[in-house]
C-alpha cells in the first residue's frame, strides 16, 4: 500500500517489516488471491468496502471462517436504516468464536487489581469455568432471551458470567459497581432481569467501598428477579456470610463443576446483550445489539485495525459500565490475550497502568485522552526504569486527543510506536473512525475512517464537508447498529434518537472534521454525555438526584474540556426563593451525587443561578451553555428567538468572560 505522507510530515510512519506483518495486509492479499480485488492505498480499500457492503463483509465471513447454520447469502436481507437485515438465513453463536481453535494452555486473560496481584487465567481455566456457570445458569431456568445482569468490577468472573449467558442465548447486561443504586435500577429495571451476578464490594484509591446494602437495594427494586450470586471479592474469605437469599460465586459454580460447555447457535440478530445510553435526556435507553453483528464487527475491528496477533496482550482501562469493556472482551475472539485492571488508574500515582504494562507484557495500551494528559501534567515517564519492550500500540478514546497529547506519546513512549486515537460509542459499540497499522500518524489526528463504516462530515442541509467541521453520519448500515431499543416495539425511539435529523442516515451525535488525506478531527459531541474515568453519565441523571432536595428547582450541568483533566464538571442550580447557597448545601449535592450516580461526577464547582435557559419546548440548553462557556459567542451558540428564556443566557455569557479571566491570570 502507498504509505506516502502527504502534505503535512507524519510523526509516525509504519516499517516495511511492520506492513508486511499486519493483519490488514494479509487480508489484502487474501482478497487478491481470493477474489481477484487488488488495492493499491487504504482510501481503496475502504471505498470498495462501503461501496459493496456485500462484498465486503462476505469476504469478513469467508476471511475469519465464520462457524454458522444455515446459508451466509444473502449478506443484506434489506439495506434500509433504520431496520438493516444481515444474513437473516444464519445461526451462530459469539461465544462458539470466542473458544474455536484454543488452546487450554494458552493465556487467555491477565488480570490485575487493587486487592488482586496479577494472575493468568489459562484457555482451559476460562473453559471449564464457563461451561460449570452456563450449566449453573441453565439449572436455574435461564434459556434464550432471558437477562443475566452483572453489578460487578472489571474482574474475570464478569468475562465469565458473560460467555456462559452467551452461550445459553440469554442477553448480558453489566454495570460498574461505582453506580448509585438509582442509576442501576434506571437501567436494569427496564430489561425486567431473570438473575444478577453482584459484588460485596470493591476498593478504589486505596479505599474499600462496601456494596451489600446496595445490592439488597436492587434485589428490592428488581421484583423480576430469581436468583442473585454474590461475588465475594472485598471479604474474598467470606467471613460475613452471604446476604440471605443470595448465592456465592463459589457455590454457584460448584453446581455445575464438571459440565461440558455447549453453545447454542441463534438467529444472527438475536440480542447478545444490551447497552445503555447516558441517561442525558431521561431514562438511559437500553441499545440491544446482536450476536452476528458484533462478532462480525468486532473479528474486523480488533484484528484488521487493532492488529491482534498471536501472542499480544491487549489492554483497555475501562469498567464494566462502558462498551470499552464490551470491546475489550471480544478481544478474546482474536489470538490476542485481554488484561483487566479494576482500581484506580491513578493510585497511589500515575505510574500504577505503566507498571500493569510492564509486569503484563502489555502490547496494546488503550486508556483515555485524559489519562495521557495527566500522565503528561504529572510528568511521568512511563519507560523510566521499566522494561517495556513488548509495547507497540497506545490507543486513545473517551474524548479528543489533543496534539500535545500525541506529542508525549512520542516524546516518553519512543518513536517506534503506534499511536491511533479512535472515535466511535456505545450506540455501535465500535469505532466509525480509529487506527490502521498499515497508515503514518499525523499529530492530532485519528489516522481514517474504519473499514465500512460510510462516514461523512455533513453541514445542517446534509452536504458533504472536507476540511470544515460538520455532523458526524453514517449513511450505510454496519452490522453492530442497534438490533433495537428495548421496550420500543414501534421503533419510534430508534429513529428520534439517530435518524431524525437527516432521514436515511444515522446522526451520531459528535462534530467531525475530515482532512483531504482521509483523516478525521474529533471536535467534541453535539449532546451532553459525560465520560469521567470510563463512567459514561448522561446530565439527566444528575439532575435527577439533586432535584430530591427540596431547595433544589432547576439544574443544569457541563463538561468542559480543560488540558492534562478529565475536564471541569459544573453545576448550576436554581434553588427556592429565599434559599441561598451555602456549604451545607454544597455538601448535600455533593453526597447525593456521588451515591445516586458516581463519585467521579461529583461536581467540580457549583453555581446558584436565577434561572436555566430553556427552549420553547422546555428542553435545557446544555450544548449552548457548553459553547458559551467554552469561549463561543453568545450570538454562535444560540438563537435567542428560539428560547422561552433569552435574558437567562446573560449571566453564563459573564462568566465566560470571568473564566478567561482567570486562566489568563494563571497563566501568567
Amino acid at each position: 500500500m502507498d504509505l506516502s505522507p502527504g502534505p503535512t510530515e507524519a510523526i509516525w510512519q509504519p516499517s516495511p517489516e511492520r506492513v508486511e506483518r499486519a493483519r490488514l495486509t494479509r487480508f489484502t492479499a487474501w482478497l487478491a488471491a481470493e477474489r481477484g480485488l487488488r488495492f493499491d492505498t487504504y482510501q481503496q480499500l475502504w471505498q470498495w468496502s462501503v461501496d459493496d457492503l456485500d462484498g465486503f463483509w462476505r469476504a469478513i465471513w469467508d476471511f475469519f471462517e465464520v462457524r454458522a447454520d444455515g446459508d451466509p447469502e444473502p449478506v443484506l436481507g434489506s439495506r434500509r436504516m433504520p431496520g438493516a437485515e444481515w444474513f437473516p438465513k444464519a445461526r451462530l453463536s459469539y461465544p462458539e468464536h470466542v473458544f474455536a481453535g484454543k488452546e487450554d494452555a494458552a493465556t487467555a486473560i491477565v488480570h490485575a487489581s487493587e486487592l488482586r496481584p496479577l494472575t493468568e487465567l489459562s484457555w482451559g481455566e476460562l473453559r471449564v469455568q464457563v461451561a460449570a456457570a452456563a450449566a449453573a445458569l441453565r439449572a436455574l431456568g435461564v434459556g434464550e432471551g432471558d437477562r443475566v445482569v452483572a453489578y460487578l468490577p472489571n474482574v474475570p468472573e464478569a468475562v465469565v458470567a458473560f460467555l456462559a449467558s452467551a452461550s445459553l442465548g440469554a442477553i448480558w447486561s453489566s454495570s460498574s459497581p461505582d453506580f448509585g443504586a438509582a442509576s442501576v435500577v434506571d437501567r436494569f429495571a427496564q430489561i425486567e432481569p431473570k438473575v444478577m451476578f453482584a459484588v460485596d464490594g470493591y476498593r478504589y484509591g486505596g479505599k474499600d467501598f462496601d456494596r451489600r446494602e446496595t445490592v439488597a437495594a436492587l434485589r428490592q427494586a428488581l421484583p423480576s428477579l430469581e436468583r442473585t450470586v454474590l461475588l465475594p471479592y472485598l471479604d474474598p474469605a467470606g467471613g460475613a456470610g452471604a446476604p440471605a437469599g443470595t448465592t456465592t460465586w463459589g457455590s454457584f459454580l460448584g453446581s455445575g463443576a464438571g459440565a461440558e460447555l455447549e453453545f447454542a447457535r441463534v438467529p444472527f440478530d438475536h440480542p447478545l446483550w444490551i447497552l445503555y445510553s447516558s441517561g442525558t435526556t431521561g431514562l438511559p435507553k437500553a441499545i440491544v445489539q446482536g450476536h452476528g453483528g458484533i462478532l462480525i464487527e468486532h473479528l474486523k475491528q480488533l484484528d484488521l485495525h487493532l492488529d491482534a496477533q498471536p501472542g499480544d496482550r491487549l489492554f483497555w482501562f475501562t469498567t464494566t459500565g462502558w462498551m470499552m469493556w464490551n470491546f475489550l472482551v471480544s478481544g478474546l475472539l482474536t489470538e490476542a490475550a485481554i488484561v483487566l485492571y479494576d482500581g484506580n488508574p491513578g493510585h497511589p500515582d500515575m505510574e500504577t497502568l505503566w507498571e500493569l504494562a510492564e509486569r503484563a507484557g502489555v502490547t496494546t495500551f488503550g486508556t483515555s485522552a485524559a489519562f495521557l494528559g495527566a500522565c503528561a501534567k504529572a510528568g511521568v515517564r512511563p519507560r523510566a526504569g521499566r522494561e517495556l519492550a513488548a509495547l507497540r500500540a497506545v490507543g486513545s478514546t473517551g474524548s479528543p486527543l489533543s496534539p500535545e497529547g500525541f506529542d508525549w506519546v512520542y516524546e516518553q513512549l519512543g518513536p517506534d510506536l503506534l499511536l491511533f486515537s479512535t472515535s466511535g460509542g456505545t450506540d455501535l459499540c465500535t469505532a466509525l473512525v480509529g487506527g490502521a497499522t498499515v497508515l503514518p500518524v499525523y499529530r492530532g489526528e485519528i489516522q481514517a475512517r474504519s473499514l465500512a463504516a460510510a462516514v461523512e462530515a455533513w453541514d445542517e442541509e446534509g452536504k458533504p464537508l472536507v476540511g470544515a467541521v460538520g455532523e458526524l453520519v453514517v449513511t450505510e448500515p454496519i452490522p453492530s447498529m442497534p438490533i433495537c431499543f428495548w421496550n420500543d416495539a414501534d421503533g419510534s425511539r430508534y429513529r428520534e434518537a439517530y435518524f431524525e435529523m437527516f432521514p436515511g442516515a444515522w446522526r451520531h451525535g459528535d462534530w467531525i472534521e475530515f482532512t483531504e488525506r482521509g483523516g478525521a478531527i474529533i471536535h467534541g459531541r453535539s449532546d451532553s454525555t459525560i465520560n469521567r474515568g470510563g463512567i459514561r453519565m448522561g446530565t439527566a441523571e444528575i439532575y435527577r438526584a439533586v432535584l430530591t432536595i427540596e431547595a433544589v428547582t432547576d439544574a443544569l450541568a457541563v463538561d468542559l474540556p480543560r488540558p492534562g483533566t478529565e475536564g471541569w464538571l459544573p453545576l448550576f442550580l436554581v434553588l427556592r426563593d429565599g434559599v441561598e447557597l451555602d456549604d451545607g448545601l454544597r455538601a448535600e449535592v455533593a453526597r447525593l451525587v456521588r451515591e445516586r450516580c458516581s463519585p467521579r461526577h461529583v461536581p467540580d464547582r457549583i453555581y446558584q443561578v436565577a434561572e436555566i435557559p430553556r427552549t420553547l419546548s422546555g428542553k435545557i440548553l446544555e450544548v449552548p451553555v457548553k459553547r458559551i462557556l467554552m469561549g463561543t459567542p453568545v450570538e454562535a451558540a444560540a438563537s435567542r428567538g428560539s428560547l422561552a428564556n433569552p435574558a437567562a443566557l446573560d449571566w453564563f455569557v459573564d462568566l465566560a468572560e470571568q473564566l478567561q479571566t482567570e486562566a489568563a491570570d494563571g497563566a501568567s
